[in-house]
């Protein structure tokens, strides 16, 4: 019997040298499979393709996602719930995390009452939907030009969040002091009212810390997708952020050189985060 117990020792200590050999950790890994991620939105959400510079951006951390998007010019969650349209989405693939995105300004119920209240009813069914999923989900922020309307708009949107008890990525005020600071750089689009790369950067940035709990490398990458303008030919059917454009003139790609990221960074990460 000694003999035999001798015996297994000896396997159980040539097991762990192998291992050790080998170089194997026995800690958790991350999953290999992208994170499936689906964003709701509008205008504000595909010009610069936000869903495609964040998907970039995961996978030059080496946590990559892989996003679709139904999006439309002007559109309200509300129209998303009245079509349909992410109820079926839920139903043809299993997403991890849902990002809902609304029409500037229409959350707030000071100003836009009527539709203040058809965005709270579809944030909850949205909410609802994502839920029975075992989805995530995050209300991205939206912005405004006036110091007192982007405060209001921030109130506005974080209660609408904290109500349903989502995630809320605030955006409005931070873009106020960073275009203070730096005021050079191409945080709106040429027409005045929508994202520019900057502010699409910024919109992955925030997303990349709320969804993966850290903020990203600053280093170099490309986004290899359609760089969406204000005629996008886009309708509201579920579709790859990275598929092909309905306008075949649409930019294919756009490069994001490490210095610009880490200039990003170096406005956002505050002083108890690693600093980039």
């Amino acid at each position: 019997m000694t003999g035999m117990r001798c015996l297994l020792l000896a396997s159980l200590l040539v097991g762990c040298l192998a291992a050790a050999s080998a170089g194997v950790d026995e800690r958790p890994r991350m999953p290999t499979a992208p994170l499936e991620v689906l964003f709701v939105g509008n205008s504000l959400t595909y010009v610069g393709n936000t869903p495609a510079v964040f998907d970039a951006l995961t996978r030059a951390s080496g946590r990559p996602s892989s996003s679709d998007m139904i999006v439309q010019g002007g559109a309200t969650l509300a129209d998303r719930v009245a079509d349909g349209s992410v109820e079926r989405a839920f139903a043809r693939k299993r997403y991890a995390v849902l990002v809902l995105q609304e029409r500037g300004g229409d959350l707030d119920c000071s100003v836009a009452v009527a539709a203040c209240h058809r965005s709270r009813e579809a944030i909850t069914v949205l909410v609802g939907l994502a839920r029975q999923a075992g989805a995530a989900v995050y209300l991205l922020g939206t912005y405004q030009a006036h110091p007192y309307f982007s405060k209001e708009i921030v109130a506005a949107e974080s209660a609408a969040a904290s109500d349903v008890g989502i995630g809320y990525v605030e955006v409005s005020e931070s873009l106020q002091r960073y275009r203070a600071e730096s005021p050079d750089i191409g945080w709106i689009a040429p027409d005045g009212m929508h994202p520019g790369p900057a502010l699409t950067l910024l919109n992955a940035v925030l997303l990349h810390r709320a969804v993966l709990g850290a903020w990203p490398q600053p280093v170099a990458f490309t986004v290899g997708a359609p760089i969406y303008g204000t005629s996008s030919g886009l309708t509201p059917e579920v579709r790859g952020a990275a598929d092909p454009p309905p306008i075949d003139t649409t930019p294919r790609a756009i490069d994001c050189p490490a210095e610009t990221l880490r200039r990003l960074l170096k406005l956002v990460v505050k002083s108890n985060d690693i600093a980039p």
